[in-house]
């Protein structure tokens, strides 16, 4: 087979003043100047690419809190051991996050943060011990604590946070959980069982503990059952809240609830399928609203985030 030589002579060109660009120079970051305020930087920051979508967020959070639309939150554990409790229950106290969701992991550390004031062992160091998730405050509290909250009706979210709540732990108002009972925010836990160190404790009843994230989801349900107009947020979550949010948003749609225009967030260090297909992309596809992701470090990305939405919200 024999191929000839082409030319580029007789090509058309167009000019680059008429072109349609995808970056301008009105768009472009500006130098931040020493002694600046929040409101200047974050002024500074391009409207390109995620740096503009972080201010299309924090607005749309904004303007669902001032039209009292919900802004939920689904925190994967990672969430709260890189510090983040205090950025949350911030948010939850000025009344912008209205629901948080959590894994399983999500009460083992928000419990230790109260109770001791530390928490994310060594797992490389323990694991080849016998030694990994042996904490005995931890397995026999949480999951005694389960127990007894089932039996008043409560899922496991209340029943922990009730627990950190009327607890004298020195830590306690660092906790996601109790500030949920203070404020009368739901806090919901979705369990999948074995993969929390509680779960190896004599103490795990699968039962109590299957039948609390059950009515969790229950609950969580009725929050998405009220998202049209508002902001649904999945930090750091690749698998368990992402599932347990599209089911919930297909039940709520079956029962005829119009959830069709909201907004969805994924904040993630590594975008991952699931938050991509089932929390950005499918809620959104058949509405009016949108999906965005955030790829960046929870320490950094959150507070950022956060800022944006309390400073915007300091506008007269």
């Amino acid at each position: 087979m024999k191929f000839k030589h082409i030319s580029p002579k007789g090509l058309k060109t167009d000019s680059i003043k008429t072109r349609k660009s995808k970056v301008d120079v009105v768009d472009f970051a500006e130098p931040v100047l020493s002694g600046g305020t929040f409101k200047e930087f974050l002024n500074s920051l391009p409207d390109i690419l995620s740096a503009k979508d972080l201010k299309e967020i924090a607005s749309l959070i904004i303007d669902a809190y001032k039209k009292k639309r919900i802004v939920a939150a689904g925190l994967g554990a990672h969430v709260i051991k890189t510090g983040m409790n205090p950025v949350i229950i911030d948010l939850m106290e000025r009344g912008i996050i209205r629901a948080v969701a959590l894994n399983g992991a999500g009460i083992v550390h928000d419990f230790e943060i109260a109770f001791a004031g530390k928490t994310s062992e060594d797992v490389d160091a323990e694991l080849g011990k016998g030694t990994f998730g042996m904490a005995e405050e931890t397995g026999k509290l949480l999951n005694e604590t389960i127990n007894k909250g089932i039996k008043k009706g409560w899922g496991i979210g209340r029943s922990v946070g009730e627990m950190i709540n009327r607890s004298k732990f020195p830590y306690k108002k660092l906790s996601l959980l109790a500030a949920g009972v203070r404020l009368g925010i739901p806090v919901t836990v979705h369990v999948a069982v074995g993969t929390d160190i509680i779960h190896i404790h004599p103490r795990m009843d699968g039962k109590t503990t299957g039948e609390g994230s059950y009515r969790d989801f229950q609950l969580f349900t009725g929050v998405v059952a009220k998202l049209e107009g508002g902001v649904y947020l999945n930090i750091g979550s690749a698998v368990i809240l992402p599932e347990v949010f599209l089911k919930a948003l297909t039940l709520v749609r079956n029962l005829g609830c119009k959830v069709r225009n909201f907004t969805t967030v994924n904040m993630d260090f590594i975008q991952h399928y699931r938050p991509l297909t089932n929390v950005v992309r499918r809620p959104t596809k058949d509405g009016t609203g949108r999906g965005y992701t955030i790829t960046g470090h929870h320490e950094i990305m959150v507070p950022l985030l956060a800022a944006a939405v309390v400073e915007g919200l300091s506008k007269p």
